[in-house]
């Protein structure tokens, strides 16, 4: 009996938490929506650690309230005594991909040396941080590098991407593009282009809008190129957590 009545007590109690919870996101959203006109649709309202502070998430932005939605803060939260970053460490979490769930078969392929450590790569021929990227990746032992075509620049830039996903192969004819500048054999004939197609969805998806974007085992997501030496840290970093 004693039993039931604690269980009893401790869902009244929970529920109470999670009524005063909606209560206080309802009234920060109304609030924010009322006083702001033009403030972008809020996705999530979230309590903080720190007493009194919400977080209240954008897509994949994140500003932070006060519990009445009196006051908006853009900036990142630093935690001083580890000295983390909780800001990014939230987006970081909110903009994570399932790398295994990555449709593989649409990207290019290719590797140096064992291959074991693996990075994904959104990237449209035509963008010159993508062929300063392709470059630097020389220099990264044992990778094996996915790369999907995202012609999103304009321009030419789907007459390419198409020249090189139809090259008989594909990641020579890349690589000599992006490092070299050899331009792709024009595509003749018939050729299946929907994997450019999928691959333009998927970034949308994932909200993906420049390149490069890169993708680690782990999920971590970094929007542009990185230096090599930062692309070891992450591979090192990933293969740990994957």
């Amino acid at each position: 009996m004693k039993s039931l009545l604690r269980s009893t007590m401790a869902l009244a109690l929970a529920a109470t938490f999670a009524h005063a919870a909606f209560a206080q996101e309802a009234l920060i959203r109304k609030n924010l929506a009322e006083r702001l006109p033009d403030f972008p649709k809020i996705d999530e309202v979230n309590k903080t650690a720190i007493p009194g502070l919400y977080e209240v998430r954008i897509g994949t932005e994140i500003v932070y309230t006060d519990e009445h939605g009196d006051h908006v803060i853009q900036g990142n939260i630093i935690d001083t005594r580890t000295r983390r970053d909780v800001t990014q460490a939230r987006i970081d979490k909110i903009t994570a991909i399932d790398f295994a769930a990555l449709p593989l078969k649409d990207a290019i392929v290719w590797k140096q040396g064992s291959g074991e450590r693996k990075l994904v790569v959104f990237a449209d021929p035509n963008c010159g941080y993508c062929k300063k990227f392709e470059t630097e990746m020389q220099q990264v032992k044992d990778v094996t590098v996915y790369t999907f075509l995202i012609p999103i620049l304009g321009g030419d830039s789907p007459d390419k991407a198409r020249n090189v996903w139809c090259a008989r192969d594909n990641a020579t004819v890349w690589r000599d593009w992006m490092i070299k500048g050899a331009a792709a054999p024009r595509s003749m004939g018939n050729c299946d282009v929907t994997a450019l197609q999928r691959n333009l969805v998927m970034a949308k998806k994932y909200r993906v809008t420049g390149t490069p974007a890169l993708v680690f085992e782990d999920g971590k997501r970094v929007p542009g190129a990185l230096p090599p030496a930062e692309v070891e840290k992450q591979l090192v970093a990933s293969r740990g957590k994957a």
